[in-house]
């Protein structure tokens, strides 16, 4: 069975498309070498700079010969329909075979596919390759019709016997397959052939190529931390750099440069970040200061002078990009120590959104929402509202906008530098976390509270646009932010009704956006005071309109009217990310789901300790058989309810109990529920969980013991009012219909 080897040779293919072309050669090679009949044992790919190589083990040497036999019309159809299946089959009259069927005569045809060799299959599938690659970008070069990423030198194609190397003949836009290759493009000795895989990695090594990425990147890593290692420095791990970098040489050299000492000054992650966006350098710190102090650049070739040339070039260049970031980190610090309302001034030119304003509008909002917040999680609310005012102000920064991904960390810096409180500072950086599901949430109260802030405006402006996700698309990240939410709420254990606060939200969003003026912006206002007063958007319209005049109310009206439909879908948008997070960590959705029927939805924490304790329970054999219970009275109770046209939901009376088990349920439920509602009421789920599981034995004999639908009439309409005390204490800890099973 010979082995394949594949080498598409071409000018450097940038390095983020490598890892993918080399899986897509791999699929699609194997995947037309299997659908045309050629089975293998194994394959890999890999990718350098200049190659895409594909290796097959133990193909076979030749397709099968396949043979199929085609039921054709009867021996007395009509000819159309004969000539037809002649065509089908691409065969002749005399070539078709009669046979019996329970029809009658039929003809068959017995179609038999010759088995073709290898090298034609292989060569049949790598040109389609070749011609349909899906390179994300790709070019023509020359007169030729091929498009590849970059112009494509040679092809590679071989399969190796025990008895040597063949070739596989194919022509793509004239260039020729052979079993040939070259080297390194500086270091390499020109071309030379090769009879197989293991061959082919030995030579290229010996040329300077090391084909596997992995290896590249693993002796970029061992030389660097290596020499950090011998100057008493650290290498700042970065496998995306490192990943990068590994795509840019073939045959790595390692090498360590200075930094000037007037750049020592600048804060390590500026550092870091112009190195690695502008010059692909590898930051290395001294441990015991945590600055920045040198770097690791990697050469793609080995020089007589070891690489002192290509430092003092790299170092030229190094000190031109740090001396931009110097000057903006100074001219910064500048602004930043005169109180940084520069910037947020600037903010008020820049829109956030066309339909929700600007940024400083925006920071506004957020401000008075921190506010708001701050109380819940026992903060000063000035505190909070100053720390929302200045958390977007580096957005203005020259720094930033040199280098977009460090905003929120020179925002910590510059409020340093202007003398904020540390929380203050702290808030800057840390009010855009959670940026992800693995991503850490704010670890301090103002942080968190901005945070909030941040993703509550966010969330509500686009609710009330309109602009809600739709299918996978989600333009504005509001997933993301309602996680983030989510998150920071149960991580920090924090008691808020979100009700309230999207209430109130929602509402500015539509002042903004109205036409209000006078005594009916006067009348919003207060209505945005009563909300936060007492959270409660009904009563706080309700005591508006009271005192309004008859335009004034129907300005207000109308401008709060969608409020609270809006509200609750957003809510609900809410609780649907609520269900996927909990879903993750092993919580049944039904348990959920019975949870989010409860009144106090809104609040997260709660709803959550809820659905954790009732999840306990119910995955216990008493919680089992109790829903058991609740079930069957349930079922029981409804049925006789839509018989009778009444409603059993009072007037059970133990004078009427007949049965020891029936006198002994009366006596269950009433210490139960004795212990149910003060345990509900205190937050105690766990308690009222154990309450509940008190009662799963007396159920058990109620039902085993006592037939519901007695003769007598008055037995019967007690033994039913018994069955609604079950139900009535069984939905007060959780909407149990909604458990399955």
């Amino acid at each position: 069975m010979p082995d394949l080897l594949i080498e598409l040779f071409s000018e450097e293919i940038p390095a983020r498309m490598q890892a993918k072309a080399a899986e897509d050669l791999r699929a699609r090679v194997t995947d037309g070498l299997v659908e045309a009949g050629l089975t293998y044992a194994s394959a890999a790919a890999f990718s350098t700079p200049r190659r895409l190589t594909l290796t097959v083990e133990g193909l076979l040497d030749r397709s099968p010969t396949l043979r199929e036999e085609r039921k054709g019309p009867r021996v007395d159809a009509p000819e159309q329909a004969i000539e037809g299946f002649l065509r089908g089959a691409g065969l002749t009259r005399d070539q078709l075979v009669e046979r019996d069927d329970k029809k009658g005569r039929v003809f068959f045809a017995v179609v038999e596919k010759p088995g073709r060799p290898a090298a034609e299959i292989v060569a049949e599938v790598l040109e389609a390759t070749i011609r349909n690659f899906p390179w994300p970008k790709s070019m023509r070069w020359g007169a030729g019709s091929l498009r590849w990423v970059r112009p494509l030198h040679s092809i590679l194609c071989i399969l190796t016997t025990e008895a040597g190397a063949e070739v596989v003949p194919m022509d793509v836009d004239g260039i020729v397959s052979g079993n040939t290759t070259q080297g390194h493009r500086f270091m390499g000795s020109g071309r030379f052939s090769v009879n197989g895989f293991d061959d082919y990695t030995a030579k290229l090594k010996r040329d300077h190529v090391i084909l596997s990425a992995t290896d590249r990147a693993e002796a970029i890593w061992h030389d660097a931390t290596n020499m950090a290692f011998a100057a008493g420095l650290e290498v700042v791990e970065d496998r995306g750099l490192l990943a990068e970098v590994s795509g840019l040489v073939e045959w790595p050299v390692v090498l360590m440069g200075q930094i000037g000492e007037e750049f020592l000054g600048l804060p390590p992650e500026v550092l870091q970040t112009s190195m690695k966006e502008h010059q692909k350098f590898f930051s290395v710190k001294n441990p015991k200061t945590g600055r920045i102090e040198r770097f690791i650049t990697v050469a793609n070739r080995e020089t007589t002078d070891h690489g002192k040339t290509i430092l003092a070039g790299n170092q030229k260049v190094l000190s031109a990009r740090l001396s931009d970031a110097k000057f903006f980190w100074e001219n910064d610090l500048r602004v930043a120590k005169k109180g940084m309302s520069e910037w947020t001034d600037r903010l008020s030119n820049v829109t956030f959104h066309n339909k929700l304003g600007t940024q400083a509008a925006r920071i506004d909002r957020i401000a008075a929402l921190a506010r708001e917040i701050a109380p819940v999680l026992g903060v000063e609310a000035g505190l909070a509202q100053q720390a929302a005012q200045v958390a977007k102000a580096d957005l203005s920064s020259e720094m930033v906008y040199e280098f977009p991904e460090l905003q929120g960390l020179m925002g910590r810096y510059y409020a340093e530098a202007a003398g904020l409180p540390q929380a203050v500072a702290n808030a800057c950086q840390q009010h855009y976390a959670p940026l992800g599901p693995s991503d850490d949430v704010p670890s301090e109260a103002v942080s968190s509270i901005v945070a909030l802030a941040d993703k509550l405006d966010t969330l509500t402006g686009f609710w009330a646009i309109d602009e809600k996700p739709t299918g996978s698309k989600d333009p504005f990240a509001l997933r993301r932010a309602a996680l983030g939410v989510i998150r920071i709420i149960l991580s920090g254990d924090i008691r808020v009704n979100l009700d309230r606060f999207i209430d109130s939200q929602l509402l500015k969003h539509h002042i903004n956006q109205s036409d209000a003026e006078g005594d009916s912006l006067d009348a919003l206002n207060a209505m945005l005071d009563e909300i936060a007063d007492h959270g409660v958007f009904g009563a706080a319209l309700e005591t508006v309109l009271q005192s309004a005049q008859s335009a004034t109310r129907e300005t207000v009206q109308a401008v709060t009217g969608p409020v609270p439909d809006i509200s609750a879908d957003l809510l609900a948008f809410f609780h649907d990310r609520l269900k996927v997070y909990l879903r993750d960590q092993g919580l049944r959705h039904d348990v959920i789901d019975a949870c989010l029927s409860m009144p106090g939805n809104d609040d997260l924490t709660l709803l959550v300790k809820r659905a954790q304790a009732l999840g306990e329970f119910l995955s216990s054999d008493d919680g089992e058989n109790l829903l058991q219970g609740f079930k069957r009275a349930n079922n029981i109770l409804t049925q006789a309810e839509a018989k009778d046209g009444v409603e059993y939901s009072y007037g059970a009376d133990v004078k009427f109990a007949e049965t020891v088990v029936e006198k002994a349920l009366f006596a269950a439920l009433d210490a139960a529920e004795a212990q149910i509602a003060p345990a509900m009421g205190g937050e105690d789920f766990e308690g009222a969980m154990r309450a509940m599981a008190s009662l799963r034995a007396p159920i058990d004999a109620f039902f085993e013991g006592v037939q519901v639908n007695s003769d007598n009439e008055i037995v019967r309409r007690n033994r039913l009012n018994l069955l609604s005390r079950i139900r009535t204490i069984c939905l007060s800890v959780a909407d149990l219909n909604r458990i399955e099973g």
